[in-house]
């Protein structure tokens, strides 16, 4: 494959065939459970499950193709617990934040006998299945004190007996969980749970035998550590999840983590305790996007590991997507175990290729977040998973259906190189299918070379890498810096074609003065074709990413940027485990925004806007540059023209080309092309 990239790529697969890993494939025995590796998928509600109530074949197929890619500890979806609501409360209280209400999954026979039936896959994988017990809520709590800073409503504060039934709901969970044969159990003690909401300074304020200092708070974790104990035996091995701090005003830091689980380890009914860092809602978020290093707060890790017997393991997860990284954490003594739930996500063979020498077919992870925001608020029911990157998740059962070498191998022309037509190109040529894929720019990856440009977005970039290694070994006739039209298709006497040419950015209806010298778009700022001035007026019509990027990427310039934006804050459609740090980073870059404001008109060195809601009108003065983030429109005119002329009998139009949307929308389209050829 030619390109400026070409060599890059082939040095960093002959790099990686070099690694040797001493510790991340070797197993581990965590109390009478034996992890054949420690690559860890921790427990994670991605909603994989689409038939309430039980785990039917679409958990099983997503959660196992981790265990069959090599992913040593299955945690997958975690048990909500049931709290004891008067029987007048309707169930909406409780499903509208999280918690089962009136009854849990794990009391209905058909769901046991599910998870008998997944365990018993995932054990004949070689892979160890943990159960996570959550009594996940904020209308419960020790104290009359709000458990997310997010909310605005009081808790209701527990009596004796309504902590005696929740403490009793875990060793039911749990015995239920060793008849369906899971391996391992772990209570949920981190961030907006009732573990943590008895943990927390902010939130156990009580005065009994439930609350005090680190070492009396941890009472209500170390009862249900006992109870479940009790139930169990020494058959399966037994941890709790917390977070390594709280990052919250008043809440406790490391070091009064360290002593809660010390004090905890103390009591001999740990077998490991398993860290992670950040809140829901959060800069941190304990869900770390791209904004944040790999494996940030790994000195949590190690200081636990420091601290506890080692007999005692020590789990640690953060934004860790490479397998390289974790044999450094492993070496380095941060912990016993890695999480790596979203590596797996984005790619379910990782661990095997790793193993193999194979890490330059890894698609990494980018750090979106989208999984996982997602599914924590569900548009849809049944809600369907989602990934960026990985075209297969939340389709598994479809895909291993209909994906089948193709019957008659065909001449595939792809026209585009971004996601949606490199997958296009690469599910073609994985089935057979001979592919040429024609692009304009001098590397493959569209609006991931973008995002890319921007503070702390870096990663995005690793999709590219992946598209172009992949079309690489496929021998895909990649064909860079070239142009295509009707004649240069039809000359290359393709049996189908696929149409994957994007977007370009939208320009703004009925504004005055759009045309003017120091007005530029968003996107061409970002990819150096356009220059600004020292004070930027940033005007959006955009809720997710782009504006909070183009932003930063001209604060990062030493530009003064104001972001004048339609909705009532930046960023309306990212959701709650990045929100906070999209925002936080506008903060420190000195971004001011100015929210609910629709452009008008722009004057040199003025603009003029109209309130979203209202009609008054404001203006502003004294802007060098305006910059627009007004969203895109697709391109497909080439498209018209394959369908007018009729000459070619497949023609497909693909991702923004139909319809700009998001990463994930572009990737799936692309590869659903691609699976039909």
């Amino acid at each position: 494959m030619g390109g400026a990239g070409a060599g890059i790529i082939e040095d960093k697969e002959r790099m990686s065939s070099n690694v040797n890993f001493e510790h991340l494939f070797t197993p581990l025995q965590v109390g009478p459970m034996r992890v054949p590796n420690r690559i860890c998928e921790t427990t994670n509600t991605i909603n994989s499950s689409m038939t309430p109530g039980i785990l039917d074949e679409h958990f099983v197929a997503h959660h196992l193709a981790k265990a069959r890619g090599g992913t040593g500890w299955i945690g997958s979806e975690t048990w909500l617990l049931h709290v004891p609501f008067p029987p007048q409360a309707p169930d909406e209280i409780g499903l509208s934040i999280g918690c089962a209400p009136h009854g849990s999954a794990y009391q209905s026979p058909a769901f046991v006998e599910s998870m008998a039936r997944f365990c018993e896959e995932v054990h004949k994988c070689g892979s160890v299945a943990v159960v996570q017990l959550t009594h996940l809520n904020s209308v419960w709590a020790p104290s009359p004190v709000p458990v997310l800073g997010v909310q605005d409503y009081t808790p209701h504060v527990m009596g004796e007996a309504e902590i005696e039934f929740c403490l009793n709901t875990y060793a039911e969970a749990a015995e239920a969980a060793k008849t369906a044969g899971a391996d391992g159990i772990e209570i949920h003690c981190a961030h907006e749970t009732l573990g943590y909401s008895f943990l927390s300074p902010v939130t156990n304020r009580r005065t009994d035998h439930w609350g005090g200092g680190p070492t009396e708070r941890v009472r209500f974790v170390v009862e249900a550590l006992k109870r479940v104990r009790e139930r169990i035996g020494d058959s399966m091995a037994l941890g709790i999840r917390i977070a390594g701090a709280e990052f919250r005003d008043g809440g406790y830091d490391n070091l009064e983590m360290r002593e809660m689980v010390y004090c905890i380890a103390e009591t001999g009914l740990l077998d490991f305790v398993d860290i992670d860092a950040g809140h829901c809602y959060g800069a941190p978020s304990y869900v770390p996007s791209s904004y944040h290093p790999h494996a940030e707060f790994r000195e949590f890790g190690k200081a636990a590991r420091a601290d506890l017997d080692p007999k005692i393991k020590v789990l640690f997860t953060g934004r860790i997507n490479d397998p390289v990284l974790a044999e450094e954490l492993l070496k380095g003594g941060y912990c016993d175990l890695v999480g790596m739930v979203r590596a797996g996500i984005a790619d379910p063979e990782f661990a095997n290729k790793a193993r193999e020498g194979r890490l330059g077919e890894i698609r990494r992870c980018i750090a979106c977040t989208r999984c996982i925001d997602e599914a924590s608020e569900p548009k849809t029911v049944p809600y369907t998973p989602v990934c960026s990157i990985n075209p297969v998740i939340g389709n598994e059962l479809r895909w291993e259906k209909e994906y089948r070498p193709a019957q008659k191998v065909k001449h595939v022309v792809v026209v585009g190189g971004g996601i949606a037509g490199c997958e296009a190109a690469r599910i073609a040529a994985m089935r057979g299918h001979k592919v040429t894929l024609l692009e304009k720019g001098k590397r493959v990856g569209g609006q991931l070379l973008i995002a890319a440009r921007a503070p702390g977005r870096d990663s995005f970039e690793d999709q590219a890498y992946f598209e172009e290694n992949a079309l690489e070994r496929l021998k895909v006739d990649v064909r860079l810096n070239t142009e295509a039209d009707l004649a240069a298709i039809k000359a290359l006497a393709p049996d189908a074609v696929v149409i994957a040419t994007g977007a370009e950015p939208r320009w703004p209806d009925n504004v005055e003065g759009v045309d003017l010298p120091h007005v530029a778009q968003g996107w061409d700022v970002m990819l150096g074709k356009a220059t600004t001035g020292n004070r930027v007026a940033v005007v959006s019509q955009e809720d997710y990413y782009q504006t909070p990027n183009v932003a930063e990427y001209l604060s990062s310039r030493g530009k003064q940027v104001e972001v004048f934006h339609k909705s009532v804050h930046l960023a309306t459609d990212v959701a709650r485990y990045s929100i906070g740090m999209v925002l936080k980073r506008m903060e420190e870059c000195g971004v001011t925004v100015h929210p609910n404001l629709i452009l008008k008109k722009i004057e040199s060195g003025a603009i003029e806007l109209v309130s979203s809601w209202g009609g008054k009108n404001y203006r502003f003065e004294g802007f060098d540059s305006v910059v627009l983030v007004y969203g895109a429109v697709p391109v497909h005119a080439l498209y018209d023209e394959l369908q007018a002329d009729g000459s070619i009998g497949e023609v497909y139009l693909a991702g923004a080309a139909w319809l700009p949307r998001r990463i994930a929308e572009a990737s799936r389209h692309g590869a659903n092309i691609g699976l039909v050829i």
